[in-house]
């Protein structure tokens, strides 16, 4: 069998006297390309291929350190140390300070905390959403650094 353009009956007729499928590789192209062959092989190869692509892509991560409004010092680095650790590890950050109860006066203080945070953590990451209300949670994101 020779390689080269055959219309739609010609291919068909070959494809029938080889014992294999007449398989459609890029309909959108002029003339419509098609490879005459085994199908369920042809899937099967398509599928491994995707699936391929799928293992190669790469998953992303989110961490959570949560904070309250009048977090001190001590709890406030040990959650920043974490952070620190989470953004090393090339995982994404989404710091927030959650407001129970009439807690939510305090706006002011969970907004500093956050931009503390995302100042002491500058050298791992970058903010990708400054700190945003969102109910009874202020909530902010830090992507890691690429290497």
């Amino acid at each position: 069998m020779e390689v080269g353009v055959y219309p739609l009956k010609k291919a068909l007729e070959i494809a029938r006297e080889l014992e294999e499928d007449l398989v459609e590789i890029s309909p959108n192209a002029t003339p419509p390309v098609c490879k005459i062959m085994d199908y369920k092989k042809f899937v099967y190869e398509q599928k491994k291929r995707e699936k391929a692509l799928k293992a190669k892509a790469t998953k992303v991560v989110i961490k959570e350190i949560r904070f309250g409004p009048n977090t001190d010092d001590h709890d406030y680095e040990f959650k920043k140390k974490h952070g620190e650790k989470f953004l090393k590890d090339g995982a994404k950050l989404k710091a927030y300070v959650f407001f129970k109860g009439r807690s939510i006066i305090y706006k002011d203080k969970g907004e500093i905390l956050l931009l503390r945070l995302a100042q002491d953590l500058e050298d791992y990451g970058k903010v990708e959403q400054m700190p945003k209300l969102e109910g009874k949670r202020m909530t902010m994101f830090i992507a890691p650094k690429k290497k």
